[in-house]
């Protein structure tokens, strides 16, 4: 039978791929790369764009293709299987790409192409590459390049390791409590957990770690000792803190070690620090920029989280007697104090957002605005809640095009990553063997509870945001119209501008116009009230300076911690300076944050993590436009969809960030549309 993992002939077969078909797929990927590499490097090859790319890019394409799906199926259906097979092939994968990076024949061979040849797509991705090549290691001779081989192939292997330490010390934990320890948790996470038990054959009913059980319980349980329990087993996974042989997934000794990995890979490149080699690529002019930025941003919403942290304080005291909330107390003092000054709760608002219905709801504003059509597809997939779709559009002459296509996977399990995003299985090309256009291929991965009793997934407004933010990252990657690969959709696209399309498309989660289309009460088919949601629009900005300080907490951390921070010590000291900084509300001394960070640790945003407030000036100002432009009909208007289509996301990484940005608004991006939104445009 022939690997599924070398089938190139249209998409991955992901219900064939096993852990057997990982080691020998790409092993003779990594030849036929390695052989591609000495072809375009030998010394009579004359260099050229196309030439290299028909020969050496064909073959990674391939490589990164089939890696990708290893590397998502480990992501999403985690197996001991699968995990064996994955950690046996990475390090030969990282020594290939590293290597590659690093290549100093073929280094020159591309400064050996004359830019004027090219066309801007290529120039652009010519200059990405002269410029990696650099961050690479390829200026680096003897044991410095072997060194900083050495740390690459380090870091991938820790990296991993983090994130299996965060996967395994969240899916280790369970509580079984009994009924009357669940009085207020909401009856559909109630009736999760006793199935989880059943299943178990256990009394009681199933906690755990996974967001749609342990947020509820949090906001929810009138219980203090309930969320305590929960709490602490939370804020402690993977670290030296947690209870029992759960200290086995402790991830202490993998921060030191990358931290002080990262900091001699600077050194070697000739910088000071890897903040500082992290912003080369980047908007951000230097680490100080970035952190001149959140002091700034924290500043303007301190006075506006002082006076929530009040609200709650007082709140707690004369509604729920407690005079001194603890860390476990603050989402339900939240909650409730929401509940009474807007009447109304997420769990009210959860049954009017059944996942159908938010799907085609979502789909008709991306349709209306961007010009396309969305409709179900069908392809091979890892899981039976897997669903696939295509995107076309109509052509001038009426032809009917395919654009992109992409997964979904929405639902929370054992074995799967927390969070959500999304990552690409192929990208644009105009490819250089075949000639043909290749489509672009998308995952938008997410971790919704999954509906009870044969009733759809009900998802919060939350959990709406969050579907349309990966989905704008979606739109990126497929509705470019860049054919050179490199710096089509999202590649090439500075880190710091990258959450620019998602943090956008957040925006319509608040429009009226918009929002009614996308719901239908689980029982009644009834749309959402309107008066219920301007009691959500009311409480849009509730607690928003405390969130903004929660953001900017993390993100100065990241900074300082790859800037300002001797990796041989203990990072908890630097965390508490930063909360005595910027924070009005500290967590224990046990808590450790830091442990499950996954974010900086092993999701690529090392010094970058402040790129999601960075993006949200630039997604806040672009939303304006259309705030601007609104029609009659209170729908956004399709001129400036089509205007924004074109600037952003067609272009891709082909051009700067900040030029496609003015390309769009015709100026530099401002502060006031954020304040504006979050509700901080006015001194407290």
């Amino acid at each position: 039978m022939t690997n599924p993992l070398l089938s190139f002939d249209g998409l991955p077969h992901f219900n064939q791929i096993g852990p057997e078909h990982v080691e020998p797929a790409i092993a003779q990927l990594l030849t036929e790369s390695n052989a591609a590499l000495e072809l375009v490097t030998a010394p009579d090859f004359a260099p050229s764009w196309d030439g290299i790319a028909k020969v050496l890019d064909v073959a990674t394409e391939r490589l990164s293709r089939a890696w990708g799906s290893v590397s998502h199926l480990n992501s999403v259906s985690d197996t001991p299987e699968l995990r064996a097979a994955f950690n046996a092939v990475l390090p030969k994968v990282t020594e290939f790409y590293t290597r590659l990076g690093a290549d100093e024949r073929l280094y020159a061979k591309y400064r050996a192409i004359d830019p004027t040849s090219l066309n801007s797509e290529q120039r652009q991705a010519l200059k990405n590459a002269l410029r990696n090549f650099v961050l690479g290691g390829a200026d680096l001779k003897g044991a410095e390049k072997d060194r900083f081989a050495e740390i690459a192939e380090r870091q991938a292997f820790l990296s991993q390791k983090f994130s299996e330490n965060a996967l395994d010390a969240t899916d280790a934990f369970a509580y079984y409590a009994q009924t009357d320890e669940l009085e207020g948790v909401p009856e559909d996470v109630k009736h999760t957990a006793r199935k989880a038990a059943e299943v178990e054959e256990k009394d009681g009913y199933k906690l755990t770690l996974k967001m749609p059980c342990y947020l509820p319980v949090m906001q929810f349980a009138s219980s203090s000792t309930l969320r305590q329990t929960l709490y602490r087993a939370y804020v402690t996974r993977a670290s030296d803190q947690a209870t029992g042989d759960s200290t086995k997934f402790d991830n202490s000794s993998i921060i030191s070690e990358m931290l002080a990995l990262r900091l001699e890979e600077a050194k070697l490149l000739g910088y000071p620090n890897f903040g500082t080699l992290s912003v080369v690529p980047k908007m951000a002019e230097s680490p100080q920029h970035v952190v001149d930025f959140l002091r700034d941003l924290a500043k303007r919403a301190r006075p506006f989280a002082e006076l929530d942290l009040a609200d709650m304080r007082a709140f707690a005291l004369e509604h729920l007697n407690l005079s001194d909330p603890k860390s476990w107390d603050w989402p339900y003092v939240s909650e409730k104090l929401k509940e009474a000054r807007y009447a109304f709760n997420e769990q009210e608002v959860k049954q009017y957002f059944p996942l159908p219905k938010v799907l085609a709801g979502l789909f008709k504003i991306v349709e209306t605005l961007f010009e396309v059509s969305i409709r179900e597809d069908h392809a091979p997939v890892w899981h039976e809640s897997v669903r696939f779709y295509r995107i076309e559009r109509t052509s001038a002459e009426g032809r009917t095009e395919l654009v992109g296509q992409f997964y979904l996977d929405p639902a929370a399990r054992s074995g799967k990553r927390g969070g959500a995003w999304m990552d690409d299985v192929r990208a644009r090309w105009l490819r250089p063997d075949t000639y043909q256009l290749q489509t672009p291929v998308a995952h938008l991965v997410c971790n919704f509870a999954s509906g009870v009793d044969g009733k759809p997934a009900l998802l919060t407004h939350d959990d709406v945001t969050t579907m349309f933010h990966e989905f704008g990252h979606g739109l990126h990657h497929m509705l470019t119209q860049v054919n050179e690969r490199d710096v089509s959709g999202i590649s090439g696209v500075e880190w710091d501008a990258v959450e620019l399309p998602s943090q956008f498309m957040e925006n319509f989660c608040w429009e009226w116009d918009v929002l009614k289309n996308m719901t239908a009460h689980v029982d009644t088919d009834e749309p959402l009230p309107r008066a219920l949601f301007d009691k959500m629009l009311a409480a849009k900005n509730f607690q928003s300076g405390m969130q903004t300080l929660r953001q900017i907490e993390f993100s100065l951390f990241d900074m300082l911690l790859h800037t300002a921070h001797d990796p041989a010590q203990d990072v908890m000291p630097l965390l508490q300076q930063v909360r005595d900084e910027v924070a009005v509300l500290q967590p224990p001394t046990f808590a450790r944050t830091a442990h499950t960070f996954s974010h900086i640790f092993a999701g690529g945003y090392a010094a970058g993590y402040y790129s999601y407030k960075w993006a949200e000036v630039l997604s806040s100002d672009a939303y304006a436009a259309f705030e601007e432009t609104v029609g009659a009909d209170g729908l956004p208007n399709a001129e400036t969809g089509k205007k924004y289509r074109e600037a952003i996301l067609e272009a891709g990484g082909s051009r700067p960030a900040i030029e496609s940005f003015k390309a769009f608004r015709g100026r530099e991006p401002t502060l006031d549309a954020l304040l504006r939104h979050q509700g901080m445009a006015q001194p407290a």
